[in-house]
């Protein structure tokens, strides 16, 4: 374990230069934590939609580097976000909802910076808090993966899917036809164990099955653009309060808040295991902790209270790692984000599971490492160029949203098979993907669905083959099997209730005019 330590150590820092002066791997790194905050502080784009366009790129990448690059844009995208819920109280993601009710009250009364200044802060300790939390975990994790075998795997893929089906939205029954949908669509082509075509209905196009580029652009990004050319003004101006004055005021907010700063990492990273839950959640638990712990929380949170902003942002850059827990231990992505990471690491050879805990946990502690170096770099880019990064909300959305249209055409071409068929995809998906979006189905499940697909062929088919359908009375496969139903019967039966808001209803009031 420490051999694999340092070994990932020195592919940071060390192995092939970038233009002659730096570290491949920790250049693609910090590339990667640039783009997540330029992507993040646009609102409407966001890291999935960011992770889908860069995706095709990697391809061709050195695995180390294009792994980096990725985990450099999930570092520090929910950093990025925040930039205009405090300016404007427009949420860059789902995750930064927490975090408008008490920044943008400091931002109208000209403390911008200041809350900028903590967010950030308060950004980079929560990430790397949730790295140092994936690093503890791998000890746990080893023994634990090595003892699962292809039966359990299988359950395990099963049970992600139904959690994050069932956790998606307050219709759970809709989550799971769209997560089935997801594995029909993934079982398009070949059969990789007999060599029989399925659904490909004698088009040469489909016999190697549907590219993953054009599905995930389709899906995600081309709905998001849609909605922006409707929009079509730029989203704001900014507020009075430049975005850096006051910012170092806020850095020593954080640190002097630095209980809290844990506290919500710990929420952040246990949260962010649990697939499917994502970051809204995950903030606004976080937010509610805090108004139902800190001092005097009741009275001023929701009127510009710091630690308002302080705690969601903590949780939300913590769950990053634990996000990366069940992706890598178990092939079971936590959220959209971590599944297109995961296309990622399967693209390059890199199986999740036993492997990235044994004879690749070298490649597990890159991704440690960059991981916290992409959050510490994200919150020195933000406090050095804050007010450059604010104006970057300001660009009119039409013109924005046709060059990203423009790059998302392209890259599906270069990153599926360079075929007429994949701009029919993509056409597809986006028309199934905006759909969705506007009749309230989760799009997450489906491409989740999509990439453990031929996993679950696989190991459904070592299971038959090796143990006929005596696995099914392994005692592991049972107890996963119990887990799937009761997350499935509690999803079904808690989203049948009125939701219970974990805010006080005179804080919600209060932040009303926000």
């Amino acid at each position: 374990m420490i051999e694999a330590a340092i070994a990932a150590l020195a592919t940071i820092f060390g192995g092939p230069y970038l233009f002659g002066f730096m570290p491949e791997a920790l250049g693609f790194t910090l590339l990667g934590a640039l783009i997540g905050l330029v992507l993040g502080a646009a609102p409407g784009i966001g890291g999935v939609v960011g992770l889908a366009i860069v995706l095709p790129f990697t391809f061709t990448m050195d695995p180390q580097a294009a792994i980096c690059l990725a985990i450099g844009m999930l570092s520090t995208n929910n950093t990025g976000d925040t930039v205009p819920a405090i300016l404007f109280a427009i949420p860059g993601s789902n995750a930064a909802q927490a975090t408008i009710l008490d920044g943008h009250p400091m931002a109208k009364r000209g403390e911008a910076g200041r809350a900028l200044g903590a967010s950030y802060t308060a950004s980079a300790l929560g990430g790397v808090f949730g790295a140092l939390v994936l690093a503890l975990s791998i000890p746990i994790l080893q023994p634990v993966v090595l003892a699962f075998g292809s039966p359990e795997f299988f359950m395990l893929a099963m049970l992600g899917l139904s959690m994050l089906a069932v956790l998606s939205g307050r219709r759970p029954v809709r989550g799971l036809i769209v997560a089935f949908l997801g594995l029909f669509i993934g079982t398009i082509g070949a059969d990789p164990q007999t060599g029989i075509y399925r659904y490909a209905f004698g088009q040469p196009y489909l016999f190697e099955g549907i590219p993953l580029i054009p599905l995930a652009l389709g899906l995600f990004a081309l709905p998001e653009m849609v909605d922006l050319c409707i929009k079509g003004t730029s989203i704001a101006s900014i507020p009075k309060g430049s975005a850096l004055t006051g910012a170092m005021t806020g850095v020593k907010d954080a640190f002097r808040n630095w209980f809290l700063v844990i506290r919500s990492g710990i929420i952040g990273a246990l949260i962010g295991v649990v697939p499917g839950l994502g970051g809204s959640v995950v903030s606004w638990f976080a937010y509610g902790h805090a108004l139902q712990t800190e001092k005097g929380a009741r009275e001023t949170f929701g009127k510009g209270d710091v630690r308002g902003v302080i705690a969601p942002e903590s949780a939300n850059n913590s769950q990053e790692g634990g996000n990366l827990i069940p992706t890598l231990a178990f092939g079971i992505p936590a959220s959209a984000s971590m599944a297109l990471l995961l296309s990622i690491i399967l693209v390059h050879g890199i199986v999740p599971g036993p492997p990235m805990l044994t004879t690749q946990l070298s490649t597990t502690y890159t991704m440690i490492y960059a991981l916290a170096i992409g959050n510490v770099f994200g919150t020195i880019i933000c406090l050095m160029l804050g007010k450059q990064i604010a104006k970057l909300t300001t660009i009119p959305i039409r013109p924005l949203a046709g060059l990203v249209i423009a790059l998302v055409f392209l890259s599906a071409m270069v990153g599926g098979t360079r075929q007429f068929g994949d701009l029919a995809v993509l056409v597809a998906m986006g028309a199934v993907g905006w759909s969705m979006k506007r009749l309230g189905w989760p799009r997450p499940p489906l491409l989740l669905g999509f990439i453990v697909s031929p996993l679950i062929d696989r190991y459904f088919f070592i299971s038959v083959e090796r143990y006929g359908f005596e696995w099914l009375t392994h005692p592991l496969v049972l107890v996963i099997l119990v887990l799937i139903i009761l997350t499935i019967g509690f999803g079904i039966r808690g989203n049948r209730k009125p939701p219970q808001s974990i805010i006080p209803k005179e804080v919600v009031e209060r932040s009303a005019d926000v």
